[in-house]
């Protein structure tokens, strides 16, 4: 009887145990669930090669957990024109291209006032805006991860406020709608505008118009204008570590709009 087993371990994700039994041989993953199989011990090499091949270049193409993401956040009014076209047109799509090498972070607050009652704001685009602000604020506070999927469905739609519960079932059917209407109605949402806002009034510079983009923290005019027109070319600049194989790609250049 002859028994050949080949172990070849690249990376958690890479792990391949193939046992050659019988002119046979077999492929297992780390959980021991067979993903490939060859007739001949000639294919079984050949198939080894290959999983090796595979291995290294998931690894050359993974972003190094040593070097931190781009940090992005976005300061915006829910129903600013502008905002809408950059976070539909350039944020999300680049975000789905190098999730891996950046992270978003969304304020819906922008140009809005507080007012000297409690719990209670003015916005520019009026009190609809307000509302759709708070929506979305407990949507991101909600849903986490799949917050982002949901905003942009809302942005991208013609009736953001009548996509909102559409958008959530889609996206983020672990939350129910009914959850995001209590936030808006109850304490927890005026909290969440109340940080927004907090947020916004903190920055510096002071911001003077929507929306506002920081990197890393950091705003200048000369990122601000890149990000309005190549966003996608700007984090794959701004990324330290290996570049990712997409980065070799170019968004559309498109035209500024602000509020």
């Amino acid at each position: 009887m002859h028994l050949h087993v080949y172990s070849y371990l690249n990376s958690v994700n890479c792990h391949r145990i193939f046992v050659c039994y019988q002119k046979k041989c077999i492929g297992y993953n780390l959980y021991g669930l067979i993903i490939q199989t060859a007739v001949t011990l000639h294919e079984c090499s050949l198939t080894i090669v290959i999983v090796r091949k595979q291995c290294m270049e998931l690894n050359a193409t993974r972003p190094d957990p040593v070097v931190p993401p781009v940090e992005i956040t976005l300061y915006y009014e829910s129903l600013c024109p502008g905002c809408r076209a950059f976070l539909t047109e350039q944020l999300f799509p680049t975000w789905t291209l190098l999730k891996d090498i950046m992270n978003v972070n969304l304020v819906p607050f922008g140009n809005a006032k507080k007012l000297p009652e409690e719990n209670s704001f003015s916005c520019q685009h009026g009190e609809p805006e307000c509302y759709a602000s708070m929506v979305e604020a407990c949507v991101l506070h909600a849903a986490n991860h799949a917050a982002f999927p949901v905003i942009y469905c809302m942005e991208s739609s013609a009736d953001v406020l009548k996509s909102a519960k559409p958008c959530l079932q889609l996206y983020a059917p672990f939350v129910k709608w009914q959850t995001i209407e209590s936030c808006t109605r109850g304490e927890l949402g005026h909290r969440l505008m109340h940080q927004n806002a907090v947020k916004t009034q903190a920055l510096k510079p002071a911001h003077t118009h929507v929306p506002w983009i920081t990197f890393n923290g950091e705003y200048t005019s000369e990122w601000k204008d890149k990000a309005m027109s190549t966003l996608f070319n700007l984090v794959c600049s701004l990324y330290k570590g290996i570049k990712p194989p997409v980065c070799t790609g170019a968004l559309k250049k498109l035209d500024r709009s602000f509020c």
